[in-house]
């Protein structure tokens, strides 16, 4: 019998990677259960990047709003784990193509994967069907449509693809403050904003 699914979040040494409340995780997973019939633990599991307890979990989130700064161990494990099959969900909270997270992160990227590998994620990509359908690609967030951070609406996504498949799928939206609520308002929004999160799971899980 397969294990529960298991929402990692990655700690790392530099940067504010808790910035995220835990009720985003909890959001998602409550979604993961109304949605679908993926077993799951209950409470997110917070793992070190330099920790090889990282190649337990199929799927870790990333976040911040500052410096991104791997140490030699952290980049190692990341790198490893994306090219054996894992899937790390990044999102930027500043919303900001051209803040310290952004310009921190898609340079350790560079480091570790090449200067071409982070690339901008079609809008017909798979991603965006797998469970629930987005035709336009990556759904806005009230963040973006509010002006927050850099007053854009980023209408793409950026990836790491690893033999054809996402390893690292990089967001400059702030999706993890949008689901950072508690799972019990969703009754309270004319449309669940968390199924594009389910999406992500799901492909990270499937694909």
């Amino acid at each position: 019998m397969p294990s529960p699914f298991t929402f990692v979040r990655l700690s790392y040494r530099s940067g504010d990677w808790h910035s995220v409340d835990e009720r985003m995780p909890a959001n998602l997973l409550h979604s993961l259960i109304e949605y679908t019939t993926v077993k799951v633990e209950l409470k997110e599991k917070v793992v070190a990047l330099d920790s090889p307890e990282l190649f337990n979990y199929p799927f870790c989130y990333l976040s911040g709003h500052r410096l991104v700064q791997f140490t030699a161990a952290e980049k190692k494990n990341f790198t490893q784990y994306v090219q054996n099959g894992g899937f790390v969900f990044v999102d930027d909270c500043n919303h900001d193509i051209d803040g310290l997270f952004a310009r921190s992160f898609e340079e350790q990227m560079r480091v570790c994967f090449g200067a071409k590998a982070l690339k901008k994620l079609p809008n017909n990509h798979p991603i965006y069907t797998q469970f629930f359908k987005f035709k336009d690609g990556p759904p806005a967030t009230g963040f973006e449509l509010n002006g927050w951070g850099d007053d854009l609406v980023h209408d793409y996504l950026k990836a790491i693809e690893i033999n054809g498949r996402i390893g690292v799928l990089y967001s400059n939206k702030d999706y993890g403050c949008e689901w950072d609520y508690d799972f019990r308002n969703k009754r309270f929004l004319a449309e669940d904003n968390t199924k594009f999160g389910v999406n992500i799971l799901l492909y990270a899980l499937t694909a």
